[in-house]
């Protein structure tokens, strides 16, 4: 006997519950804020909407189905499940958030605060749940599929992302590497190390975020992809021409199949995906993490 399906619902902490953990009632938020020339109402207002929206989509679950909720930051703790329809309300990011720890099941974006957000993976209002969330697990159902990126180090750590992964350091200071381009079947020149403020590999779904503010601030001329578009692009950002250090190889892209391997030769550097610093794999010296294509999808019902 197959389980009935299981809604699960992604939200996160509002602006307004995070002033009120920090001064604990209303008026304290209220006077921090005044303070500062801000109205705790407007911030009120949008949690309002956003427990609104959320408490709509709970009450759009079939009856016959299971529901299970999860707040952001205990998504790296949560378990999902093949049978699962992830319904994230909130905001873009959040379905980025979300993505690294799916494993194909369907996603369903309500968008908590329309006007607010740009909408391009929250497409839908939270009175259409009711309808969305059977379709999601019809046969016939139109999902896009959006390209990921995954970083996979030689000690076989791995890191998916939706939008973009970064690897650098925490701070200000230098990441030291060694960058190769890994195609197999295309000649790719002797392996340059380089100087920067770190690597960014991303999607086409990334391609409106961080990695666009690179292409548009050096006038790149690199195509970059759309996100069912099967490939990457990459920056390296601020690398530093020295006699020991080069940059002849500061952006591209990579095709299905390609990835771009890099070397550590820094005491301590990071990678994480999608802004959250928090779940991050951790680089010592010599160790080797290669960016490229992950096999995952994302698929956002239409």
């Amino acid at each position: 006997m197959s389980l009935a399906p299981r809604a699960v619902l992604v939200h996160r902490t509002t602006e307004y519950e995070e002033l009120l953990a920090r001064h604990g009632t209303h008026g304290q938020a209220a006077f921090f804020l005044a303070a500062r020339g801000r109205s705790v109402d407007a911030v009120r207002e949008r949690h309002e909407r956003t427990r609104r929206a959320l408490a709509e989509v709970a009450a759009a679950v079939p009856l016959t189905w299971r529901q299970s909720r999860v707040e952001r930051a205990d998504l790296d703790r949560f378990l999902f499940g093949p049978e699962d329809v992830v319904v994230v309300v909130g905001q873009d990011g959040l379905v980025a958030n979300a993505a690294k720890y799916l494993t194909g099941q369907p996603v369903v974006g309500i968008d908590a605060d329309p006007g607010r957000n740009p909408g391009v993976l929250v497409r839908h209002r939270a009175d259409r749940a009711r309808r969305l969330l059977p379709y999601a697990v019809e046969a016939g159902a139109t999902v896009d599929e959006l390209t990921m990126v995954e970083a996979r180090t030689d000690d076989a750590q791995r890191l998916l992302a939706l939008n973009e992964i970064y690897v650098g350091p925490r701070g200000h200071q230098t990441a030291r590497y060694t960058l190769d381009l890994d195609a197999p079947e295309v000649p790719t020149g002797a392996p340059e190390p380089q100087a920067s403020s770190g690597v960014l590999v991303g999607t086409g779904t990334g391609a409106t975020g961080w990695l666009r503010s690179l292409w548009e601030q050096r006038s790149s001329t690199l195509a970059l992809p759309s996100p069912a578009d099967a490939r990457l692009a990459w920056f390296v950002r601020e690398a530093w021409p020295s006699p020991a250090t080069g940059t002849s190889r500061v952006e591209g892209l990579l095709d299905p199949g390609e990835g771009l391997r890099l070397t550590v030769e820094s005491d301590r550097l990071v990678a994480f995906g999608d802004g959250v610093e928090s779940d991050a794999l951790e680089l010592t010296w010599g160790q080797t993490v290669r960016l490229a294509v992950a096999d995952p999808r994302l698929r956002l019902v239409h």
